[in-house]
């Protein structure tokens, strides 16, 4: 049986820390107990638009995070606009 489970804030900042010191997704995944493809989203997710200093493209928890919120607030069923304008 699959256990789903969403990461936390604290697993974005040790994913955030691994990554910077040069760990692999893989390696990431393993220890925080996840698949790789997670991790390999999360750091798509939190992407900075540039490279770090291991010619990566860089992961920011923060970034990650605030996406995240992003997505919950537009999730579910929108009410049409004759509505909004009226409430």
């Amino acid at each position: 049986m699959n256990e789903y489970k969403y990461l936390t804030f604290e697993d974005r900042k040790k994913i955030e820390e691994l990554y910077a010191a040069g760990e692999r997704p893989v390696v990431i995944a393993s220890r925080l107990g996840v698949c790789f493809a997670t991790i390999y989203r999360e750091l798509k997710r939190g992407y900075t638009g540039s490279n770090d200093d291991n010619m990566r493209p860089g992961y920011s928890a923060e970034i990650a995070e605030l996406s995240l919120q992003n997505s919950f607030r537009s999730r579910g069923r929108k009410k049409p606009a004759a509505e909004t304008e009226t409430a």
